[in-house]
């Protein structure tokens, strides 16, 4: 069972980033006890399945970039990326009020500047983003359709699939031009984080 010192060795975070992510975690212990933010299961897992998971993005984005997170839920990934990096402007995006409550409780408490949009995806004007991130949300192809709303056409996508991701990526294909990276999990033996750029539908691309 991974610990703070623990998740702390893996990522070389500093004493103060690692300060702010046990407020988040300690809330979230608390939280959790009120409304489900996580699968209680995980719980006990908490620094490897939900923080070390979220965490692996950050080498992926780089400094002073635009953050938008779908389905932020409990604050995984977008959370975590803004608490690991006061430069990114991170917007968490997440349709459930009571769980816009805490995120917003999570982000003061920490001290972080994200933007909390408690709305469906489709219906908050577009953001446009350097980075969309996601996890466990819904099928890559949905998923890119909402990047699409919100990103610039430079943007990337950061997607945390398991082990379906390939299944996933193939029927995406169908509607969708992309550029692929991949890269495997470092939580999840079955899982990848799908990097794409450069993604157009293919009905836009025949026009």
């Amino acid at each position: 069972m991974m610990s703070a010192a623990d998740f702390q060795a893996q990522t070389e975070v500093s004493d103060d980033v690692l300060a702010r992510l046990q407020i988040y975690a300690d809330l979230l212990v608390k939280w959790q006890a009120k409304i489900n933010l996580v699968g209680p299961d995980t719980i006990p897992e908490l620094w490897q399945r939900h923080f070390l998971d979220s965490a692996q993005l950050a080498p992926f984005i780089g400094d002073h970039k635009k953050v938008v997170d779908f389905g932020s839920g409990a604050g995984f990934p977008g959370l975590v990326l803004a608490g690991l990096n006061p430069t990114l402007n991170v917007h968490l995006l997440e349709s459930d009020q009571r769980k816009g409550v805490f995120l917003r409780e999570v982000n003061r408490a920490m001290g972080c500047s994200a933007t909390v949009h408690t709305a469906r995806i489709e219906a908050v004007p577009s953001l446009g983003a350097d980075v969309v991130t996601s996890r466990a949300l819904a099928p890559l192809d949905k998923l890119l359709a909402f990047a699409e709303m919100h990103s610039l056409s430079t943007g990337i996508y950061l997607f945390l699939k398991g082990k379906r991701w390939s299944e996933e990526l193939t029927n995406a294909e169908k509607d969708w031009k992309m550029r692929l990276l991949h890269h495997p999990s470092r939580t999840d033996p079955t899982g990848m984080i799908l990097e794409i750029s450069e993604c157009i539908h293919r009905h836009e691309h025949l026009e």
